[in-house]
């Protein structure tokens, strides 16, 4: 039976969340309004009141992961040294990553979500902050070329398709694996009292 969804926050989530499964399923492209409305049980016009287009949709389904990027940016550059600024985006964006994988499927292998994120004119600004903090490490071509192996591969490694590999086990391996891209040591652990 397909019903109208109240107009409450939790409707909104509940439609985020069918969206991000579909999308990861089917791909962005590959996922309609109707196929949310149907999967949820509303009719399409439930849909349209809380996003008028499928990229109404896929920028609420970001937004927090965006925002998240942002914030790990920031307080990334205040790091002091140019390793502890690339460390600190480095763990920061692994976390981030492997706390969502399903997520990072969709925005390793999905062009339609690539092409709509890549117009996105604040979202290009972020991303070069992102690759500079890394790539300083190691200034010149082979330091840009390095970040954006990093940044890819984090992303393509925490995707759904390393599902047997534990979520703490992959973050550490994400680190380490991107310490050595970049060329970065280990911090050193405080020493004991």
């Amino acid at each position: 039976m397909v019903t109208e969804v109240s107009k409450a926050p939790d409707s909104r989530q509940r439609f985020i969340d069918v969206a991000v499964r579909l999308f990861t399923q089917h791909s962005f492209a590959g996922t309609s309004l109707q196929m949310i409305a149907d999967e949820v049980g509303v009719t399409k016009a439930a849909v349209y009141h809380h996003f008028r287009t499928r990229e109404d949709l896929l920028n609420a389904v970001l937004a927090p992961l965006l925002e998240r990027i942002r914030t790990i940016v920031e307080e990334a550059e205040a790091q002091r040294s140019v390793s502890a600024r690339a460390e600190y985006m480095l763990s920061g964006y692994v976390d981030l990553a492997v706390r969502n994988r399903d997520l990072m499927s969709v925005l390793a292998a999905d062009t339609g979500v690539i092409d709509m994120l890549r117009s996105q004119h604040d979202l290009g600004e972020l991303v070069d902050r992102q690759v500079k903090l890394l790539a300083d490490v190691s200034p010149g071509p082979a330091g840009i070329i390095s970040a954006a192996v990093v940044l890819s591969g984090i992303v393509g490694a925490a995707g759904k398709l390393l599902v047997v590999i534990d979520e703490e086990d992959l973050k550490e391996h994400l680190v380490q694996t991107g310490r050595r891209a970049l060329g970065l040591r280990a911090p050193r652990a405080p020493k004991s009292a």
